[in-house]
C-alpha cells in the first residue's frame, strides 16, 4: 500500500508525524507499506504550526497513493498558515477530491476534516474532528460523530492531534493484521483507543 501524507505550512506536527511513525514501524514489522511526505506544489520543506521544518519527498502528482492522509492545524487561527488558509485557497480540497475520484482512500487527522469536507468527500458521511472545529464541521454536510476514530470504508477521520495515532494503528490493523498492529504499538509503547465508529456497517 502506498500512503501519502499531504503537508502544508501550518500543519500540526503530531497530526502528520504520529501517523508517519506508525506507518514506518508497520513497514519495519513486515507490512507492505510505503509512506511519502508530499506537498501540492514543489517545495524542499514546509514549516509546521510549532515551527518544526520538515523535508518533503515529492509532490502529490508524483505519487499514486492508495491512501491520502491530511493533517490538521491552524483552523482556529485565521491569521496563521494552516487548514483555514488552505480551505480558502481551495487547491488542497480539489486535490483531495481528485485523489478520491481516482480510487484512493482518504483520511484526516484533527481539523484536516475541514479540508475533506470542502472536497465533498464527507457529504452525508460520518466524520470526526477536533472538538474546537465540531461546530464548523456540523455546518457542512458531514455527520459529526463523537468518536476517537471514524471508519467509513474509503473515508476515515479522527479527533484532535493524538487521535491520529489511533487512526493510523486502526488502519494498520485493518489493512494488514492485528499481529503487525500489535508489533507497532509494542514498539511505540502506545495503547490505542478502541473508540472506533464504523459508518459502513
Amino acid at each position: 500500500m502506498n500512503a501519502a501524507i499531504l503537508l502544508f505550512d501550518g500543519f500540526d506536527e503530531l497530526d502528520a508525524v504520529g501517523p508517519f511513525e506508525v506507518f514506518q514501524n508497520a513497514a519495519n514489522a513486515g507490512a507492505s507499506l510505503s509512506t511519502t511526505l508530499c506537498t501540492l506544489e514543489p517545495a524542499e520543506r514546509v514549516t509546521a504550526s510549532h515551527g518544526l521544518r520538515v523535508e518533503v519527498d515529492a509532490t502529490l502528482d508524483d505519487v499514486d497513493p492508495d491512501l491520502l492522509l491530511v493533517p490538521g492545524g491552524g483552523w482556529t487561527d485565521p491569521d496563521s498558515p494552516g487548514v483555514r488558509r488552505e480551505h480558502e485557497r481551495g487547491a488542497i480540497p480539489d486535490a483531495i477530491a481528485a485523489a478520491h475520484e481516482r480510487g484512493a482512500s482518504v483520511a484526516s487527522v484533527c481539523t484536516g476534516a475541514m479540508l475533506l469536507a470542502a472536497a465533498g468527500v464527507l457529504d452525508g458521511r460520518p466524520a470526526a474532528t477536533h472538538h474546537d472545529a465540531e461546530r464548523d464541521l456540523r455546518e457542512t454536510r458531514a455527520l459529526v460523530q463523537h468518536a476517537r476514530v471514524v471508519d467509513d470504508g474509503d473515508v476515515l477521520t479522527c479527533g484532535g492531534v493524538t487521535a491520529g495515532l489511533d487512526l493510523a494503528v486502526h488502519l494498520v490493523d485493518r489493512e494488514f493484521d492485528s499481529d503487525v498492529a500489535d508489533k507497532v504499538t509494542r514498539e511505540m509503547e502506545y495503547e490505542p483507543s478502541s473508540d472506533v465508529h464504523f459508518g459502513h456497517d
